[in-house]
């Protein structure tokens, strides 16, 4: 029978239509994540683009992270940021930042392919472009993302690499977390994502692995298949504030979570973002989120492209996934990723 489950942070409901479940391990073609060769075909290898951020290591000592900005940027750094009124419609200029993370010198596809050093560094490098970014008064929140593969929105080009975007406004799905964790906690008095990971570690059927300072684990009221949460179990509102210090360990889980999708579900494309809080300075006399150092928990969403958004979710917001994700951790767990 199907189920409907629902979202404790923003009150999503999704349903798990146990009927169109297939087995997971053979649920995936993946002839269409395709990646083209290194060399003078890849812009990434050779970049001649003006460079923003540059992180070198001992393997590395040219560059082994390169931040530079988007060929085709979303929003772009203009001289300011203006707002005007057409009637009832607001109009925003495009202002704003869009960057493009090159992950390692070496042409590599797949996250999963870099070492844990590497992949440390290029959560460093996040967390030196976000504060960077927060200087500018005139942005208020920026995403960090990956596009793997062709059916997650990335191109067919076979070099790592990540986006970070900084727009003017909060977005909307982001105040929808921001205000669901707002109520929890005017009500509660406790952060519902630490109320999330306690419980979880209770039940345990979800957790796909912990680490001393992080948890991975499947959704309760999971969107999509195989659908991922990385959590600290320390709490803090703030990505760049919260993860100092324990870069090695989420590099070293993020690493183990994208082997067990690559190797598990057949090198899938997907998306993975970071959800963090907004930019808050003390100055602005309108600041929404007062208590947000208490009711926010910054956390990873992974999220591999295995179905696809049809009709029915378009037209209703309901989100549709064949298998529980009860099975769907059990099946991670026993991906065996180390032979």
């Amino acid at each position: 029978m199907p189920e409907l489950r629902k979202d404790p942070v923003v009150g999503r409901w999704v349903i798990i239509a146990t009927e169109r479940a297939r087995r997971p391990g053979n649920i995936v073609d993946s002839s269409e994540n395709t990646f083209n060769g290194g060399g003078s075909h890849c812009p990434f290898c050779h970049n001649k683009e003006k460079v923003i951020y540059t992180a070198k290591n001992d393997k590395h000592p040219d560059w082994s992270v390169l931040v530079v900005p988007s060929g085709a940027p979303t929003l772009k750094p203009q001289s300011h940021s203006s707002r005007t009124g057409h009637g009832l419609y607001d109009v925003i200029n495009g202002y704003g930042a869009h960057e493009v993370i090159i992950e390692t010198p070496e042409h590599i596809a797949n996250m999963a392919d870099l070492d844990v050093e590497q992949i440390q560094q290029v959560l460093n490098t996040y967390v030196v472009r976000i504060n960077d970014l927060k200087k500018d008064p005139n942005l208020q929140y920026a995403l960090s993302y990956k596009n793997h593969g062709w059916g997650a929105g990335g191109r067919r080009i076979g070099h790592s690499r990540s986006q970070i975007v900084a727009t003017p406004v909060n977005p909307l799905r982001v105040k929808e977390k921001l205000i669901g964790a707002k109520k929890y906690f005017d009500y509660h008095e406790r952060c519902v994502y630490c109320d999330l990971i306690n419980q979880e570690k209770e039940f345990k059927k979800r957790i796909i692995f912990e680490t001393e300072h992080f948890i991975a684990m499947t959704p309760f009221a999971a969107r999509f298949l195989f659908e991922i949460w990385v959590l600290p179990k320390k709490h803090d509102c703030d990505f760049s504030e919260g993860v100092v210090g324990f870069e090695e360990d989420l590099a070293r889980i993020l690493k183990d979570l994208l082997l067990k999708i690559k190797i598990g579900l057949n090198d899938p494309a997907y998306n993975y973002v970071i959800h963090s809080a907004p930019f808050r300075r003390e100055h602005d006399k309108k600041l929404q989120w007062k208590t947000i150092h208490e009711d926010y928990h910054w956390h990873m969403e992974i999220m591999p492209r295995l179905t696809r958004v049809a009709g029915f979710e378009k037209g209703t917001g309901f989100y549709i996934c064949p298998v529980p994700p009860e099975n769907m951790a059990e099946f991670l767990r026993e991906v065996e990723i180390y032979g």
